[in-house]
């Protein structure tokens, strides 16, 4: 009887401190729940709002491309702009890509030169995006860049191995050449020329240099099919 009469005593303050507790504060309990639901209704609203305005500026691109591709470029620079300054990280990057093509196009390198200063130095874009935008900034200044500046910028992407050995590898080269290192240069070209990873146009672009440089190298062999 002891046991038992200590076990309803228990449950009867468990409860009393339950009920006490809700009294005081059941409403910020209450108003916490509210809150978190309409928190959650409203994340997943953006959510799809934001899935709705980047597939409409997609299928927006898609037309400016179609436009430009019929020579039609009277509005593209405007709407491009628009686009750049888009929420969608892959719409933002392909506008811009695109408005310094349109650019180049027009004979404005200066311009495309800082759109893909802007997406190289972008932060928030992937790293392919800004490797790519540093690839082509690069090969429009390479002619007014010092051999030791080329060589700095594209360190990290002149290397086997990486996405864009080939083209980086082939200016750090040229760079070299500039600087008189004629043997390294030549080294850096048989490497490229070598590498299965890199395209073939530039493998066989590279093993011939390398050659007219005195260093010996052929392409890559192709696997062959079983």
């Amino acid at each position: 009887m002891s046991e038992t009469f200590v076990r309803e005593v228990d449950e009867n303050l468990r409860r009393d401190q339950l009920r006490d507790f809700f009294n005081k504060y059941g409403n910020w309990l209450i108003a916490a729940v509210v809150m978190f639901l309409a928190a959650s209704a409203a994340f997943i609203w953006w959510q799809q709002h934001q899935a709705q305005r980047a597939q409409g500026e997609v299928e927006e691109l898609a037309q400016i491309y179609q436009d430009i591709g019929s020579a039609d470029t009277s509005k593209a620079p405007q709407q491009l702009d628009t686009l750049s300054k888009s929420g969608s990280k892959s719409v933002r990057a392909s506008a811009k890509f695109a408005r310094a093509a349109l650019a180049l196009q027009q004979n404005d390198s200066k311009a495309a030169v800082a759109i893909y200063n802007s997406i190289a130095s972008d932060s928030s874009l992937p790293q392919p995006y800004r490797d790519a935008a540093l690839i082509r900034q690069t090969a429009i200044e390479f002619d007014d860049l010092k051999p030791e500046q080329v060589i700095a910028r594209l360190e990290s992407l002149a290397k086997p191995g990486e996405p864009w050995f080939g083209t980086a590898g082939e200016m750090t080269a040229l760079a070299m050449i500039k600087q008189g290192k004629n043997q390294e240069a030549g080294q850096l070209f048989a490497t490229i020329a070598r590498d299965q990873g890199v395209p073939e146009p530039i493998r066989n672009r590279a093993a011939e240099v390398a050659s007219s440089l005195g260093v010996e190298a052929s392409p890559a062999p192709q696997p062959q099919a079983q």
